[in-house]
This record gives structure tokens, sequence and C-alpha cells, in this order.
């Protein structure tokens, strides 16, 4: 299983410590297993397994870890059995429903869930499979490489370093995979630079008895117990803390105990958290005076002032330049209140930047350098989206920022960026890479998916995208739905189980139940359709959310009209993300056609939707506004981070530096999930 976790991660294979023998002709049979899901062996791996006796248990791990990495280990079977041809106009099609039912002696029925035919797949998966020609390959298919690594402890820590050390904070699948990891890895010798990471670790030390690290704020301790109770590192979810062993208390109120004083202001944030979490640990039971305080704090039986608290009451006087003297103290809030200071007027703003941001993370300077990007101009909207990937629009209220003010803070940000950027001789940015948006967060778990804003362009006569779940415990039902718009944003239409076809779009119908796994599927000819932009989104209409079923996945292909094939081809797919937000109407990316090119914008959105029958139609207009918003919106991408390299000169004796979407056999690529690293100081 583990093995299985390094290959989809990170496309390196561990080596078997099988004994050596000839494999020459496995290699060959995983080679071209490998090709017909998009894949290609290296020239390491192929050597690896052809020099193994008993190879054919090591190559099928590799198969199906790909297999999976795509979404191609299901059985995607389509309702409409020779899609995308011969899809029915709707009202004809459930027409055919109500017949069958009165065929088979059944009462007339306004649901269409009543009927027997409607929403259960009539035809077995390799009936579908009879209905179709074999896939012609093309040149435009993707290729990606899969490498051979070190040995499985190798790849186990090399992972492990990876995730620990991350720049950005780690989207949540990444999270557990760091949890795990902490119990096989080493954790002894790398800085840890994202709090909830040193939870993480914390959690897996305090379980094993070992001495804790890395500790220095109150609510470092509050999220390493939300971590070791099971729940929600990030604080954003209320956790229901464990029992503790009596070690366990002693070792988190000593850490406590340890925090400095200053730092109980910042209680009140989570002020009922630190209650419940104090019914667990018997404070009073041991002798750290400082952990009492920090209860008696949450309790209100003694008050702390927090530094948020003392910037609040400065600006609520009206005093703009004693709420930049408390920032400050404070560079990285400081650097995050830059708008707000801006706008009330904060005399000397630049040179207080300037001092600040040496003590400020790449990724909140990135941030900044972004937002004040977009404040120049007034906007139609202001769209809201929390680390969950939930999302929210309100009116831009704001007066624009002067573009003078906000030039000065920006050239000392990026002074700073261009000042932290590695030595090189020469730099190369692939151009597929240069719309991509340099992350400062992590994405939802996938292949091919990129931090939400990044721009994407491929071939092909025929988008095909298409969501994939299978239910946990109750019947589930997920439509696949598409908002249609033209250059204005203007709504043109929509593809769904209610218009199963529109003007070269095809739906390939509705499945309602998910016990072994549905799946549907849009087809959006190029030539055809009249829209210029498509918006896909998953509606859950019924059942479990995208956080609770067992599976639950989005993914697009693009395949030109001639190469024929199954509905799902696993060469032809550019992207698979998993879908696993709190919201019930997912918006995962929307799609442009420009000529004979697609662009997709990644959004990795969720909109609240209601709890029962979420429809396109209900949520068309607020689609509408996002994708208007996802679009106008500038972003930082690695266009950026290549025009900070031109300001930093080359030096002679430094490696090259190449940036690209994927390693290559080289090892001397620098991926865009590792920018992050690069423009650390």
């Amino acid at each position: 299983m583990v093995r299985t976790t390094i290959i989809k991660k990170t496309l390196r294979v561990p080596t078997s410590d099988g004994a050596p023998g000839d494999g020459a002709a496995v290699a060959r049979q995983l080679d071209a297993a490998l090709i017909r899901s998009g894949f290609k062996a290296g020239r390491d791996l192929l050597e690896h397994v052809g020099a193994l006796a008993d190879a054919e248990e090591f190559a099928a791990e590799v198969v199906r870890a790909v297999k999976e990495l795509i979404g191609a280990r299901g059985q995607h079977n389509p309702y409409f059995k020779e899609f995308p041809h011969n899809v029915p106009d709707t009202l004809t099609f459930w027409w055919e429903c109500v017949r069958d039912a009165l065929e088979q002696g059944l009462e007339p029925t306004n649901n269409l869930l009543d009927l027997p035919k409607y929403g259960r797949v009539q035809h077995s998966y390799e009936e579908m499979l009879r209905a179709h020609d074999e896939l012609i390959p093309s040149l435009k298919d993707r290729v990606t490489v899969v490498h051979l690594g070190g040995t499985l402890e190798e790849e186990v820590q090399r992972l492990f370093e990876e995730l620990a050390t991350s720049p950005i904070p780690l989207a949540e699948n990444d999270r557990m995979l760091l949890g795990e990891l902490a119990v096989l890895g080493d954790d002894g010798a790398f800085d840890v630079p994202v709090r909830e990471n040193r939870a993480i670790l914390n959690a897996a030390r305090l379980v094993a008895q070992r001495p804790l690290k890395d500790i220095d704020t109150v609510t470092d301790v509050l999220r390493l117990a939300a971590e070791a109770s099971g729940g929600d590192v990030t604080l954003e979810e209320p956790t229901r803390f464990r029992s503790f062993r009596r070690p366990e208390r002693r070792a988190l109120l000593g850490a406590l105990n340890e925090v400095a004083e200053s730092k109980l202001g910042d209680i009140g944030q989570h002020r009922e958290a630190w209650k419940r979490l104090g019914e667990r640990l018997h404070p009073h039971e041991h002798p750290f005076e400082r952990a009492q305080d920090v209860f008696a704090v949450a309790r209100r039986e003694k008050v702390a002032r927090s530094f948020a608290g003392q910037v609040e009451m400065a600006f609520v006087n009206n005093d703009v330049e004693r709420a930049a003297e408390i920032l400050s103290k404070a560079p990285g809030m400081l650097l995050r209140q830059v708008d707000r200071l801006l706008r009330n007027g904060a005399p000397n703003l630049a040179a207080l930047v300037e001092t600040a941001v040496p003590e400020v993370s790449s990724r909140v300077l990135i941030s900044v350098l972004e937002h004040l990007s977009n404040r120049t101009t007034p906007d139609t909207a202001r769209v809201f989206a929390t680390r969950a990937r939930r999302v929210w629009i309100a009116d831009d209220e704001r007066a624009p920022l002067d573009p003078a003010q906000v030039a000065a803070i920006v050239e000392v940000v990026e002074n700073e960026l261009v000042r932290r950027l590695p030595e090189y001789s020469e730099l190369v940015v692939d151009d597929e890479v240069l719309d991509v948006v340099v992350p400062v967060s992590g994405t939802e778990e996938g292949f091919g998916v990129l931090p939400r804003g990044s721009k994407l362009w491929f071939d092909g006569d025929v988008l095909r995208f298409f969501v994939h779940w299978r239910q946990h415990v109750k019947r589930t039902d997920y439509d696949l739905s598409a908002v249609l718009l033209d250059e204005n944003f203007q709504f043109q239409g929509h593809v769904s189980w209610t218009r199963l076809q529109q003007d070269g779009a095809f739906y390939s119908g509705d499945v309602t139940d998910a016990s072994d796994g549905a799946t549907e599927f849009i087809d959006v000819h190029r030539d055809a359709v009249n829209a210029r932009y498509v918006v896909p989104q998953v509606n859950v209409y019924s059942g479990e959310g995208f956080d609770e079923v067992a599976e639950s996945m989005f993914g697009f292909m693009s395949r030109d009209l001639d190469q024929m094939g199954k509905p799902f081809e696993p060469s032809t797919v550019r992207a698979r993300s998993s879908m696993r937000g709190k919201g019930k109407v997912a918006l995962p990316i929307m799609f442009e056609r420009e000529g004979d090119t697609w662009f997709g914008t990644w959004l990795h959105l969720y909109l609240r939707g209601s709890a029962w029958g979420n429809r396109v139609e209900e949520n068309r207009d607020i689609v509408k506004l996002i994708a208007a918003a996802a679009l106008r919106r500038k972003y930082f991408t690695v266009t950026r981070v290549r025009d900070l390299f031109a300001r930093k000169e080359s030096t002679k004796d430094a490696p090259a530096i190449r940036i690209a979407l994927a390693r290559d056999e080289s090892g001397s690529v620098t991926t865009v999930a590792e920018l992050g690293k690069l423009l650390s100081d």
C-alpha cells in the first residue's frame, strides 16, 4: 500500500528487493500496459524490472497505481450505451421511461426516480464496450514517464521530508499522508516551516512518548491536541478531543507552560476549543502555573489582550499610525493588513514594509503581490473562498487603491523575492507552465491538477469531462452538468439530466445509484458548440456529500473526432481531481474555446447549495459571476517568476534552472509544485 501511494504521489517506483533474474518479457509487458494508460516506463525502470526473476507482481502494482492515479480502475459505464452517439431528445427519453413503466403494469408517476428504466444502467459494461470501436492512437495523446526511485525506505523518507518541509500549507489529503508517514519516517534533521505540519509531527511524537518540538505559541498546542484526537489540525472545524493518557497530558501541559506569557492573547480566537480541551487535560493536577493560566483566560477568569485586539482598537480610534506601529512588531500581520492600511492613509507604509519583508514567508509575499495587482481598478463582485474551498460572493464596496502607492509597495516586495531567488547560470521555462499559478496552499489530490487560477491549453475536436462517484452507506445521486456562456458571460444554455443535448454538447445520461460506482460524461464538440465558455459543475442531488462518499472525482479528456474509442480512454485523460469539499455544488474547472484550442482555468470551488435537489438551473447565475471573476482576476504566475529572475543577474558557475510541469530523466527540473521552495529564503 505504501509503495502504491509513493508511485501515485511522485511517479517514482521504489526498487524491488527480489532475486535477480530474467524479467525482460515482463518489462516489455509493463511498458505496453503503461502506454495504454498514457504512461511510459523510464529506461531506469525497464532495466530494473528486466533484471528481476519474479517481476510479475512488481509490474502489476505499478500498473495498478497509475490506473488509480487517473481514475481508470473502475468500470466507467455511461447510461446511454452508444454515448456520445444517439443521445435522445430529453422529452422523448422521458416518455420512453414512462411507457416502459406502463408496459410493466406500474401506476403512472410524476417522479422520474420511480420509473424502473430511469437512472439505472440498462446494459452491461461488456455490452457497452461492444458498441464502440477501438481508440485510434494520436500524437496528441498524453504520455507521462514513470521513473525508478530508491529503496522503499528511501522513498518513504524522501516523500515524508517533501511533505513536512513544504513552505505552503498542505491540502487535506497530503496532511493525512504526512500523518501516516510520520510514524515511518525519521523527523530529526530538517526544518518544518508550516505550523500545521509541526502539529502533525508532534502528534506522532506525543503518541510515541518522544519529546515535542517547535512549539512557541498556545495555538501550536491546540493544533497538536486536535490532530492527536483525529480532528481538524487547521482548527476550522470543531474537534471532539479524546481522553489523553497521563504522560500525554503532562507533555501537552508542559509544552503550554513553556510558551511566553505574551502569547496568551491568542486564546480568545479559539476560546471554546480551549475550554473543551481543559476538561480533558485536568491542568490543576500538574504543577504548571502558566498552563493553568491558559485555561483561566479561556474561562475569562483572567484577561490577556491579544495582539489583534490592540490593532483593532487603534483602527476603532481612527489612529492608523498607532495601528501601523503595532503591526510593525508582527511582520506577517503587517503585510496581511497592507490593503487596510492603504485605505486608511497610513504614512510611510512602504518604509515599514521594507523593514518587515525579510521576516515574512514567501507565500505571504506572493499573496500580497497578487492581491495588490487586483486592487487598483474596481471589480463588480468579490469572490471569497475558504481553505476548505467553499465560496461566496459579495459586492465590492471598497474604493480602488492609489496606483502610485501600490506600485511603491509592490517594488519593495518584489525586490525581496528577487533577493531570495537562487543563483543560476541559465533559466529555461516551458511554455506550458507560463500561465500556471505559483501555489501558496495545497490543491486537490489527483493527476495533472494545478492551483486555482492556473490555465492550461490543449488541442482536440472534442472536450469530454466526467464525474465518477461511489456511495458509502446510502443511495447517492450526483449530476454532472455544464453552463454554456457567450463571450460576455451571458447564459447560452446548459446540458444536464434536464437537457440531454444542446448545440454540440451531449450528456451521457443520468445515473442515480452508485453502490458499485457510477460515471457521467459530457461531450462538447469544439466546432459545433456556440458558447465561448463551458463551466462544468457537479451537483449533489441526493445522498452523501463530496466529503462523505467512498470515492468522488472529476476529470477531463480531449480527443479528435476520428479517434473513436470508448467513453473513458486512459491515454486521453488530461487531468483527474478528487472532490472532497464541504459544499453541495462543485465547480472544478472552466473551459474557454478559442480557435482550434481549449483553455482550461482551474477553480477548485464549492457552493453551499441546498440539502437536496441541487440543479444547474438554480445556480447558473452565481456560476456566471464566478466564471467572470476567475478570468478577470490577475494571478501570480510562473510568468511573473520568470520576470523576477530576469532582474537577477545570472552567475556563470551556478546551476541552470528549468521550470516545467513534470520531472524529466535528468532530474534537474523544478516543478511548479516546488516553486515555493525555490522562492524561499
